[in-house]
């Protein structure tokens, strides 16, 4: 409380009030809000134009929060917290007023860190003792924002799955090298937001871009000492803040604004906005880490502990970062909702996916499906219907969720990924499970309700080889990494189809590429929700490195010239995206049944074999075959129209052959389809636009797919 000196006085800092947390800009005044239960005592920190420092005690608290308002501070001014209390690390506490706070609900942030000591609590030379000097200087500041912004009608899409198609990019990286992007917007919200990348984003066929992490984040100090930055951003320090690196005209609040525009922009090519966000972990890292923020707050509450009898100081880590965040600590929960709930209201932002999901979904350290952060979300009336992903596992050995993630979320299916790829690289088991996954994966899903579109499908992502690599490389070469080719999986599932590397082999590299659209067109037509990595359509290469996530240059991001490009490729993907859109056959919402859809008709969906009879017992059982075909009725399909009415489709076969030999297949003779038309091929010898009759005898080519569409009303 306030110690008066004399009557008449005037607080220079007004009361406030302990809602809601972060600064609160109005033009009367500024409330500032900061959650700190054990501090004896925390003081608001501004800084002016020139770095200097001005401090104002915060003397009102309740609740634990710390707050206090100030008049005539402007939009774009710079703060941050020094909290004042014991230092018991064997505690938990490690108050330490030398070290600048940035704020845990701050909306942007100005500045980085550096590696130097003053980062640190303590001593480097003596951990157990406190480090007194001003970290101030080697740190960031949060910002005061005004959050007024035009949307100009702007409101939430709401997509429905199953006619979704994902992309997942990083924001600098798809820009930095794209020479149609003016030239000091590359690599910046603003630059994403320009009429060539949103026209290419919508030409190719996506619905919605997967943003790689862009909450602030930060370098840790150990990839600095070698010279590199993160680069990914799976780093987070501020659940708030747009990363101020991605904005092209400052750091003092324009990062908000201008990710909205980017947002609004993408909404009005009908491209959705989902973000890849970092909640189980922050760049404050194991009890050695730097403090930043959370650990000089409540690093008791906000930090996962091992568990024991009585207080332990080890800090329980799944995320493999050094530290767990605590969903079951309350400001901890109340900070991760409050935070979605601000990307979505505040910046119209139509949905997440969870990195290491596994890790939050804890109560103490045991798996809980009714934790309460699944249950907070469940209830949410705003978070329950944007779209939730989850990445369902961490790096615990109890942590491997796909397949068990409750309504409403979607998870990332790497059983897909796996699968897909051992049987075009020849390495699967015959094809039972193949087809399993591609009608969508029920084996995980169908059993508790759920439906096709829980399984979000991918054949790569930002973490592992690019597509051209896949088909180019069989072990990783992160040699530029500077960690002596340890780091990245050795888990690739690649095949370099007989050289490692590029190579000029003409047909080496017709192989590969053949495999790569065999890849995609895969991943396009499969039942489920289809997410394709950013350049994979155009053969993007990072070398052979699996882990790029220190590259900030040329290994990471997009090269859009056309020289080296696998402009095919493109043209299969785009190809394979309108089928998607333009026909409701190719991504049904229920599943399959194997069974007529209207008396007399033909099943929904049937097996092939390359005899063209049905797949049987037998056949399934076969470790040998290598080639299967996929026939999906659209006459009619289960499912009725908005209105009831039935809805009338072409129907579709799917021919695959993952063998190295070419592949005697016979179109089945039917009574319901009759002629139909080759529309997407990776097999030269039967281009699209070839029309076929049942009962025709065809050679489908080693390592080739081919698409058939009815041609006679079916």
């Amino acid at each position: 409380m306030v110690q008066w000196t004399q009557m008449g006085e005037t607080a220079s800092v007004w009361p406030g009030r302990n809602w809601p947390l972060g600064a609160t800009w109005t033009e009367a005044s500024t409330n500032f809000a900061v959650y700190a239960p054990n501090a004896t005592a925390m003081w608001l920190c501004l800084f002016d134009d020139e770095g200097g420092e001005s401090r104002h005690q915060l003397t009102q608290q309740s609740l634990g929060i710390w707050h206090g308002a100030l008049p005539d501070i402007a939009p774009g001014t710079r703060y941050g917290y020094r909290a004042d209390g014991p230092w018991d690390p064997a505690a938990g506490h490690r108050f330490n007023v030398n070290k600048l706070l940035l704020d845990p609900f701050g909306l942007a942030t100005s500045g980085t860190i550096e590696n130097a000591p003053a980062l640190f609590g303590y001593r480097w030379d003596a951990p157990d003792e406190m480090d007194t000097s001003d970290s101030a200087p080697v740190t960031a500041r949060s910002v005061v924002v005004d959050p007024s912004f035009d949307w100009e009608g702007d409101s939430p899409m709401k997509r429905r799955w199953r006619d979704t198609v994902i992309y997942e990019l990083h924001v600098k990286g798809f820009t930095k090298l794209h020479d149609r992007v003016p030239e000091h917007l590359r690599g910046t919200y603003a630059g994403l937001a320009t009429p060539a990348v949103v026209d290419y984003l919508r030409d190719l066929g996506v619905t919605a871009v997967e943003l790689l992490p862009v909450h602030q984040f930060f370098t840790e100090p150990a990839v600095l000492e070698r010279g590199m930055v993160n680069y990914w951003g799976y780093n987070t320090m501020s659940f708030f803040a747009p990363e101020a690196s991605y904005c092209s005209s400052g750091d003092r609040g324009q990062q908000v604004t201008e990710f909205k525009e980017m947002v609004k922009a993408l909404h009005r090519a009908g491209i959705e906005v989902i973000l890849d966000v970092v909640y189980n972990h922050t760049a404050e890292a194991g009890p050695k880490g730097p403090t930043l923020s959370f650990r000089g707050l409540d690093d008791k509450g906000f930090y996962k502990r091992v568990p024991g009898n009585g207080f332990d100081d080890t800090y329980w880590d799944v995320t493999g970062c050094g530290n767990t965040v605590d969903t079951w600590d309350d400001l901890a929960l109340r900070l991760i909702l409050d935070s979605l709930r601000y990307w979505v209201t505040e910046m119209h932002v139509d949905g997440f996916r969870f990195d290491l999901m596994s890790a939050l979904t804890r109560t103490g350290t045991d798996i809980d499906f009714h934790c309460a952060l699944l249950i907070a979300i469940g209830q949410d009336p705003v978070l329950r219907h944007v779209k939730l992903i989850a990445e369902p596992w961490d790096v615990s050995m109890d942590g491997y969720l796909v397949g068990r993630m409750p309504p409403p979320w979607v998870e990332w299916n790497d059983q897909f990924r796996d699968t897909i790829r051992d049987f075009w690289r020849g390495h699967a088991d015959g094809v039972r499970t193949v087809a399993t996954r591609l009608a969508g994966s029920s084996d995980l899903y169908a059993d508790d309700g759920r439906s096709a579109y829980n399984s979000v499908n991918f054949i790569t992502a930002h973490d592992g080889f690019t597509l051209r690599d896949l088909v180019s490389y069989d072990h990783k070469h992160n040699e530029a990494n500077g960690e002596d080719n340890r780091d990245g999986s050795d888990n690739n599932r690649s095949w370099n189809h007989g050289v490692e590397g590029e190579t000029d082999d003409p047909e080496v590299v017709a192989l590969r590429r053949r495999q790569a659209a065999n890849l995609m067109l895969t991943l396009c037509l499969s039942n489920g929700v289809p997410m394709i990595t950013a350049g994979d359509e155009r053969g993007r290469t990072q070398g052979g490195n699996n882990n790029p996530y220190c590259q900030d240059n040329e290994i990471s991001w997009i090269d859009w010239r056309p020289d080296d490009a696998w402009l095919d490729l493109y043209e299969i993907t785009k190809t394979a995206l309108r089928l998607r859109r333009e026909h409701t056959a190719l991504r049904q919402r229920h599943w399959f049944e194997g069974s007529p859809t209207i008396a007399g008709g033909p099943r929904d969906l049937s097996w092939l074999h390359a005899s063209g009879r049905e797949m049987t017992d037998a056949d399934w059982a076969d470790t040998s075959l290598r080639g299967i075909g996929t026939f999906l009725s659209g006459a009619p399909l289960r499912e009725p129209g908005p209105c009831g009415e039935q809805l009338i489709d072409s129907s579709f076969v799917l021919w695959c052959n993952a063998s190295a030999e070419p592949l005697e297949i016979t179109l089945p003779e039917n009574e319901w389809v009759q002629r139909g038309e080759v529309v997407v091929s990776t097999d030269d010898a039967i281009p699209a636009g070839t029309h076929v009759k049942a009962g025709e005898d065809l050679t489908l080519g080693a390592r080739t797919m081919l698409v058939v569409r009815s041609l006679n009303g079916l």
